[in-house]
C-alpha cells in the first residue's frame, strides 16, 4: 500500500509591484515611493530597479479596525455551502472535460469528497487568526489536493485534463467568495485582501495536485516495470 506524506508547507510571503501596493491600500504611486525614500516602508529593488513591497508589511500600514474583516463564517460562507455552490454548477464546471465525464458515481465520490476537504480547508486558512491555524488548515488542503491528484492519475486523466479540472472549480470557488464581498458589502481592500489570499493559497494547492499526479504516474511505471 502507498502512503502520501505531506512535507510542512510554508507560507510564502508575497512581494508586491508599487501599483499593487497602492491599490491594496488606497494611496497614490507617488506616496508610496516617498514613504519608502524615507525609510517609512521597507521595500526590495530588482536587478532591473523596480520596487517590491512584502505584502504583508503594506497591509501593516492599514489601522487595525480596517484590516479585520468578518470572517466568511459570519459572512455566510462555510463549507456546506460551497458544496451547494459546487453541486450547482458541476455540470458546467465538468462540460468538456472527458475523463470527469466518463465516470460513474462510485468513481466520483472519492473525487468529491477530496473536494470537499480542499474547500473547507481553505475557508479556515482564510480566516486563520495565527500562523499556526494557517498552516494547520494548508496541510489539510495539501494532503487532500495531493490525493486528488493521485485519484485522477489512476483513473488515466492526463495531466494536462486534471489541472484543466481544477482550474474550472477553483474559478468556482474564487468566483463564489467575490460576490460574497460584494453581497456583504466589503470594501475595495477587504475583498482584495480575501481574494488575493485566496488566490495565493489555491496557487499552492494546484503545485499540490501537480506532484500527486506525478508521483502516482511514476508508480504506476514501476509496478508495470515489475511486473
Amino acid at each position: 500500500m502507498t502512503v502520501s506524506r505531506v512535507s510542512d508547507v510554508e507560507v510564502v510571503e508575497q512581494w508586491l509591484t508599487v501599483h499593487e501596493a497602492c491599490a491594496l491600500i488606497g494611496v497614490s504611486p507617488a506616496t508610496l515611493r516617498r514613504w519608502s525614500a524615507a525609510g517609512d516602508v521597507q521595500a526590495f529593488t530588482t536587478p532591473g530597479g523596480h520596487r517590491r513591497f512584502a505584502r504583508s508589511t503594506i497591509l501593516g500600514l492599514l489601522p487595525s479596525a480596517r484590516r479585520q474583516r468578518p470572517t466568511l463564517e459570519r459572512l455566510g460562507e462555510t463549507p456546506e455551502h460551497m458544496t451547494r455552490v459546487y453541486r450547482r454548477h458541476v455540470a458546467q464546471a465538468c462540460h468538456g472535460v472527458s475523463w470527469l465525464v466518463g465516470l460513474s458515481e462510485d468513481e466520483l465520490e472519492p473525487l468529491r469528497d477530496h473536494g470537499r476537504q480542499i474547500a473547507g480547508a481553505l475557508l479556515v486558512f482564510i480566516d486563520a487568526a495565527t500562523p499556526e491555524e494557517r498552516q494547520s488548515a494548508m496541510l489539510k488542503a495539501v494532503g487532500a489536493a495531493t490525493e486528488y491528484g493521485r485519484i485522477a492519475a489512476r483513473g488515466s486523466a492526463e495531466i494536462r485534463e486534471t489541472v484543466e479540472a481544477f482550474l474550472r472549480f477553483r474559478m468556482l470557488f474564487v468566483a463564489e467568495l467575490a460576490q460574497v464581498a460584494r453581497r456583504r458589502g466589503l470594501d475595495t481592500i477587504e475583498a482584495t485582501n480575501l481574494l488575493v489570499t485566496a488566490t495565493q493559497a489555491i496557487d499552492q494547492l494546484l503545485v499540490a495536485l501537480m506532484s500527486g499526479h506525478a508521483t502516482e504516474q511514476a508508480e504506476k511505471v514501476l509496478v508495470r516495470d515489475g511486473s
